[in-house]
Formats: C-alpha cells, structure tokens, sequence
C-alpha cells in the first residue's frame, strides 16, 4: 500500500473495489458490506473494509 494513503497492514483486503469518487466507495461501503470500517480518508480520498457474502472486501477511492 502506498504510504499516501496511511493504511497499516492488514487494513485492506485481497479483494479491493476502485471507484473514482470517495462519495460512490462511501456508498458502495455502506450498501453492499457488512460492517464496514472506514480505513482511511487521507486527501478526501475514502476507503473501507468489511465483507461481502462472508469474504473481506474494501473499497478505496482513488480521486
């Protein structure tokens, strides 16, 4: 992980989603995972990890 987005290891998932627009990760976070932890937010740039059908999953938005 970059050190931009000031994530420790372990923050994200395998399985990584990458919607341009922080506003679509934050919605596709709070629709889709159960309960999902926002893991960052550096730049205004959101990102989240929770699972999908039992699986970890994050969203990152990438600008």
């Amino acid at each position: 992980m970059p050190i931009h987005i000031r994530a420790e290891p372990g923050d994200y998932a395998e399985a990584c989603l990458l919607p341009g627009d922080p506003l679509r990760a934050k919605y596709i976070a709070e629709t889709y995972l159960e309960n999902p932890v926002q893991r960052n937010a550096e730049r205004g740039l959101l990102g989240y990890t929770g699972e999908y059908q039992g699986r970890p999953v994050s969203v990152q938005a990438t600008g």
